[in-house]
């Protein structure tokens, strides 16, 4: 399995909380008018309470991601497993694959469905990723004090900032314990709708010999609920920057948008969700409208 260098934590970090599987939905909280607003400790609380107990039981799903990265956007269809997320490159700036991508893309999806070696890497790291999440939930929940801001819709409005009480003892507590920003959390079901933070100080790695991730860096994630239980990511915006060990440079500026959620069964296999990518893509390729990027 690759090494995960310091320098890539507040990616992964960032990464996780868009989570690739997708959480699941909580029971429905009682409206509360302005003035009875719950305390917006215990509200993030019972939030994230609602976040880790619903992970456990989330739905599977395909659907499409669009990222954009510098002067180049890529178009995948992603079918959801438990052996972790199945992923086909379908277009690329609006167009078809060449023959050499296609053929790029055939090769690695053969070889993990006939690698044992490489399923039990896919899995490993999927696990991971799920950790990761429930330790970024958690972190949530302690590192940070909150405020209302004010109502927004059918969500409330919170913004954070470090907790002074909270001593961080990971990487990955110290970037999130460095950042402040806003949480918005849908009023009826308790569920985490929204979540936006930057930066506000420079963070050093092994004193600064290891790395440095630069002040002002900031992400941008939403969530949109799919059916009466399931939440999905539907945005993640992040723009980072900072240096590596022998000061190589770290720079993270990325827009993924997620959307046309389908769930699936929830046993579906490996083998099943290659079927489901082959089928889209061929209907797609049929299709110049179903290769067109979102404005």
């Amino acid at each position: 399995m690759r090494k995960r260098s310091a320098h890539l934590i507040l990616m992964y970090l960032l990464a996780a909380v868009i989570c690739p599987s997708g959480w699941a939905g909580g029971q429905p909280a009682n409206q509360a008018t302005r003035e009875e607003r719950p305390d917006p400790q215990q509200l993030v609380r019972d939030t994230i309470y609602n976040e880790m107990h619903d992970h456990e039981q989330h739905g599977y799903w395909q659907y499409r991601v669009q990222k954009k990265a510098k002067n180049e956007s890529e178009l995948l269809e992603r079918v959801e497993t438990s052996e972790g997320p199945v992923q086909r490159l379908i277009a690329v700036n609006g167009e078809p694959l060449n023959s050499k991508r296609r053929q790029e893309e055939e090769d690695r999806l053969r070889v993990l469905l006939s690698d044992p070696g490489r399923q039990k890497q896919a899995r490993q790291e999927y696990a991971e990723d799920e950790k990761r999440i429930g330790r970024t939930l958690q972190l949530l929940s302690t590192a940070f004090v909150y405020q209302y801001e004010n109502a927004d819709g059918e969500n409330y409005c919170l913004s954070f900032l470090p907790n002074p009480d909270f001593h961080p003892s990971t990487i990955e507590a110290r970037v999130f314990h460095a950042m402040q920003g806003k949480i918005y959390i849908n009023k009826r079901w308790k569920r985490l709708a929204r979540l936006e933070g930057h930066v506000m100080e420079n963070i050093d790695f092994g004193y600064g010999l290891l790395g440095r991730l630069y002040q002002g860096g900031w992400f941008d994630m939403e969530r949109v609920q799919v059916n009466q239980t399931d939440w999905k990511t539907r945005l993640l915006e992040v723009h980072v920057e900072g240096r590596a060990i022998l000061f190589k440079t770290i720079a993270k500026n990325t827009h993924e948008e997620r959307f046309g959620f389908q769930e699936v069964p929830e046993g579906i296999t490996l083998s099943q969700a290659k079927h489901l990518l082959d089928e889209e893509y061929t209907v797609s390729r049929n299709d110049p409208k179903k290769l067109q990027m979102k404005k």
